[in-house]
């Protein structure tokens, strides 16, 4: 069954932000567009590329009111340290939230099992705490930032304008396309 559309699980736990240990929840995501991000653990390889580029983003998604939290299976001890030992990840200035019991990885559908780490998994949550857009890659296969703006700026779009949709590639100030009977075969 597809997350699409449906509540984001309560959940509780701890996150390393701006230098300190702080309380989040599911709550927290509500009244506000939200990212999740999912990476497989502290200490890698892919996952500072991803979540540095996140950072040389950060600026642009407040812009769009827009909060991130990255989320490992790690502890938040462990995310204090690497942020400690790690230029890239130095420079995060969202909440690293730590799943040690992997609830929260589990609730989202991204837990493997096997490893006790989560799969790259995206989501889009509106302020209403429904998710708007899953996306699951495969571990080798890194993200790229801006390309999530968009689709975070395209959700908030559709979300302001009922009864138009954004096509493949839309930017903001982009023609969007309004789906009715005349349209049928058109494109």
């Amino acid at each position: 069954m597809s997350l699409i559309n449906t509540q984001v699980k309560p959940f509780n736990a701890t996150a390393y932000h701006n230098g300190k240990f702080v309380p989040v929840s599911n709550e927290d995501l509500k009244g506000k567009w939200s990212v999740v991000v999912f990476y497989p653990a502290d200490f890698t390889f892919v996952c500072p590329t991803e979540l540095g580029d996140l950072a040389d983003q950060y600026a642009e998604f407040q812009k769009l009111g827009v909060e991130i939290y990255g989320v490992s299976t790690d502890t938040h001890f462990t995310h204090k340290a690497w942020h400690d030992t790690s230029d890239t990840i130095a420079k995060i200035q969202y909440p690293l939230v730590g799943d040690p019991t992997g609830a929260i990885t589990r609730n989202f559908d991204v837990m493997i099992e096997e490893e006790g780490l989560a799969l790259r998994g995206t989501f889009v949550i509106n302020p209403e705490g429904e998710i708007k857009l899953c996306e699951i890659h495969d571990n080798g296969i890194g993200r790229d930032a801006k390309e999530l703006l968009r689709k975070v700026q395209a959700a908030q779009y559709v979300a302001s304008h009922p009864g138009e949709v954004c096509p493949a590639k839309w930017t903001p100030g982009a023609e969007t396309l309004k789906p009715s009977l005349d349209l049928v075969g058109k494109i």
